[in-house]
């Protein structure tokens, strides 16, 4: 009994520790990174004192902020075109049963998950020039052809978690509305739809996040007046790191920490009342 304490102890002990040690290794430098955006040096790495002017600064750098709008813009469109299709993926991979290529576009939306980005901004390079020499569209590269790269990576990772959902989900529910006269659009739109919104917005924030965070396919597919966040701070790193930017990553991470809490709370609601409903449902039956 006594070396069992013990074993159960030395376990309680440990798994706090190693989890304190993950998250500090995954945040202490975004903290970091928040207290030196208050630095009053120059330089990024020594501390000479509280300061806001980096941040005051950074409000008159045109080029950083239309580099931020124009990722903020983007993300937008990239999650909203990727949460579509990934749904529309998911539902037919998940309600369609078997089809004549099933297997073929199952692969066919999970490859970008496991290709490499350079592969896949070298081959949307191609098709984008490609295309313009066959048609003459895109006339160059910019900000259609960035969008269109980065949908076509994104609504894989979106797939994958609306199908996660689609198949834990009780089919009896869909059932019982097409047995009371429900079209398969209404089934889909007033039940199915309400039931996978959580994985919806779930898909739509990591689409946004995916897309905002790009660099490598965005380096192969932008083009003059198309420059993005990540490659304005990958080109500065080159010549030294400027403040501004860790004020603007601090201003991003509160911004991304809002909305992801938002979220997690709308999301932490609409479970609790789903299971409230299931709960009532079962006591009536």
């Amino acid at each position: 009994m006594t070396s069992l304490a013990k074993a159960a102890g030395s376990r309680n002990i440990f798994l706090p520790v190693v989890m304190t040690i993950g998250y500090a290794f995954l945040y202490l430098p975004i903290l970091i990174l928040i207290i030196y955006s208050f630095n009053e040096s120059q330089l990024v790495t020594v501390w000479a004192g509280f300061s806001t002017k980096w941040y005051a600064a950074l409000l008159h750098n045109e080029h950083l902020i239309d580099a931020a709008k124009l990722s903020f813009g983007i993300a937008v469109v990239v999650a909203t075109l990727a949460m579509t299709l990934g749904a529309l993926a998911a539902y037919i991979l998940a309600r369609f049963g078997l089809f004549s290529g099933r297997t073929l576009t199952s692969g066919m939306v999970s490859a970008p998950l496991v290709m490499p980005e350079v592969i896949m901004g070298i081959s949307s390079l191609l098709m984008f020039v490609g295309l313009e020499q066959w048609i003459g569209w895109p006339a160059g590269r910019g900000v259609q052809t960035i969008i269109i790269a980065h949908v076509t990576f994104a609504m894989a990772f979106v797939t994958v978690i609306i199908r996660a959902r689609l198949a834990d989900l009780d089919k009896s529910i869909e059932e019982a509305a097409a047995d009371l006269g429900a079209r398969p659009v209404v089934v889909f739109f007033l039940v199915t739809l309400p039931m996978i919104a959580p994985a919806l917005l779930s898909g739509w924030l990591l689409a946004f996040s995916l897309s905002i965070d790009d660099l490598v396919i965005t380096a192969f597919v932008s083009g003059p007046g198309s420059t993005t966040l990540p490659l304005v701070i990958f080109s500065s790193v080159k010549l030294g790191l400027n403040p501004q930017i860790n004020a603007l990553a601090t201003l991003i991470v509160a911004l991304v920490s809002t909305g992801t809490l938002i979220a997690g709370i709308t999301l932490h609601r609409r479970e609790k009342a789903r299971l409230s409903f299931r709960q009532v449902a079962d006591q009536a039956s």
